[in-house]
């Protein structure tokens, strides 16, 4: 069970504390653990998925910035103690560790930052070939949807241009000290074979979270920033609207818009 301290660094995190054991390990068992031999645990409070982590062949690594579960794990888990990065995973170089080696991440982590992680996540995805971790069941949903769902947005787009995205399993909240008000959803994210786009990434990424800013409007006018002309906006992709683009037409939108502005 959560001691004071922990429950006192969920309220300050934002964070709850996994109890159940075997959803520990189950996060831990998603793992492929081909492609490189780092892991890096985002958040990992008293070590409840550590532990399983530590038992596989892989270096695992944690990143932390409660210093209170800091102090835990290093008195709990001696052999983890040289690889505890007492940092803000947001703001970190992780190059100061990892250097250029690939490396999985993996976490329980905290709901309001969670998109953020991801976020970074792809900024890193030429290092990491793999991604599994726990949302809010709304949030890893949108993450795994296609084209077509109501969820379907900004998250699923720019993850699954570069990973292929699948929505494991349901974490009720009784399974937390303190329960939170949702349901948990784990992900499981495997970098593509082919990673890199056939346009520029950066207007990709822009025309993407640009279209889904006003996601009811049609493309013709949601992009309209983009001072693009009368000829391109008529090809018939302008007519829809963003949630009904597939990540392949996102892509070919990209360049028929990095064509008409160059």
């Amino acid at each position: 069970m959560a001691n004071q301290h922990q429950v006192k660094a969920k309220k300050h995190l934002g964070q709850h504390f996994l109890e159940d054991e075997s959803i520990a390990q189950d996060i831990a068992d998603s793992l492929s653990l081909k492609g490189y031999n780092d892991v890096l645990e985002i958040g990992p409070g008293m070590g409840v998925l550590t532990k399983y982590l530590l038992k596989k062949d892989i270096t695992t690594h944690v990143i932390e910035i409660d210093t209170e579960s800091v102090e835990y794990l290093k008195n709990n888990y001696l052999n983890l103690a040289d690889r505890i990065i007492e940092k803000d995973f947001l703001k970190y170089d992780l190059n100061l560790v990892f250097k250029d080696k690939p490396y999985a991440i993996i976490g329980n982590f905290p709901y309001n930052i969670s998109s953020q992680i991801l976020f970074k996540t792809l900024e890193l995805r030429h290092q990491i070939p793999e991604f599994s971790g726990m949302f809010q069941k709304e949030v890893a949903m949108r993450i795994c949807s296609k084209e077509g769902s109501k969820v379907y947005g900004i998250l699923s787009v720019l993850t699954q241009a570069f990973y292929d995205a699948e929505y494991l399993f349901t974490v009720p909240p009784t399974v937390f000290n303190p329960p939170p008000k949702v349901d948990s959803g784990v992900l499981l994210l495997k970098r593509k074979a082919n990673f890199t786009l056939p346009c520029d990434e950066k207007l990709f990424f822009r025309v993407v979270k640009t279209g889904f800013q006003q996601r009811r409007k049609t493309l013709r006018n949601s992009l309209k920033t983009f001072n693009l002309s009368d000829n391109l906006k008529a090809n018939t992709i302008f007519g829809q609207r963003p949630e009904q683009l597939s990540v392949s037409q996102f892509i070919e939108l990209t360049s028929l818009i990095e064509n008409d502005i160059n």
